[in-house]
């Protein structure tokens, strides 16, 4: 539903985007070819609804119902949210709602806030990369996002901010040595990025590849750091 979505109201933007196009970063289609993709959305998710809501019951249903209603404020008029800065970074606390889920639908008890405000922040610094990366496109399909707005250099920067705060709960609230060194080590990167190699020029999309690749390793990497050590479930306060 998610990706869906977001492909079939973002399809000029992404007929302009060079980095588009294969399993890495997401389909470029045409309009006639995407025409389908909300009626698939429909049949496919709506019998996960069904059991959903009847395993879970009232709660589970309507926590369903408010994510869709996230996306579809984030991707049609009037609210279109994904083009009204800063609204398109702050609505990615939506992919939060996906942990609420999984504890509501095995009656789970809540992780902690701490927990939550660091995937929240993780979110919003996701969706910054991908803009930083798409300000080209973007601006020729006219679309507004906060780095198309602020530039990319300001993006780093309010990235890098993100990442050292993230850094620090981490450290400081969770004890967790490494997934805080390896955001204290991406930090680095970026501030090398900002100030050495890249400055306020865009990446080639071999190394926007290149990028990409690197992240899904480190995602899977921390999935499974996160898993064993189950530190983000024991904040120190």
């Amino acid at each position: 539903m998610v990706y869906g979505l977001n492909d079939f109201t973002d399809g000029k933007a992404d007929s302009l985007n060079p980095r588009k196009g294969n399993y890495l970063f997401g389909a470029r289609f045409s309009k006639k070819k995407l025409a389908n993709v909300p009626r698939y959305i429909f049949f496919v998710t709506t019998p996960f609804l069904a059991y959903f809501a009847y395993v879970g019951g009232v709660e589970l249903f309507i926590l369903l119902l408010f994510m869709i209603v996230f996306n579809i404020i984030y991707n049609y008029k009037p609210f279109r949210l994904k083009e009204r800065p800063p609204f398109e970074i702050l609505i990615q606390v939506g992919y939060v709602f996906t942990a609420l889920f999984s504890i509501q639908l095995n009656s789970l008890e809540m992780i902690p806030w701490q927990t939550l405000l660091y995937l929240t922040l993780f979110a919003f610094q996701a969706h910054i990369a991908g803009e930083i990366m798409d300000i080209e496109p973007d601006i020729l399909a006219k679309k507004k996002t906060t780095a198309v707005l602020i530039g990319r250099k300001k993006a780093k920067f309010l990235m890098l901010f993100l990442l050292l705060f993230e850094s620090y709960i981490l450290k400081f609230w969770f004890d967790d040595w490494v997934l805080s060194g390896f955001l204290a080590a991406f930090s680095l990167w970026l501030i090398l990025d900002i100030f050495v190699f890249f400055k306020e020029k865009p990446y080639t999309v071999k190394q926007m590849k290149i990028f990409g690749i690197a992240m899904n390793i480190a995602a899977i990497l921390s999935m499974a750091w996160v898993l064993y050590s189950g530190k983000l479930l024991h904040p120190n306060f």
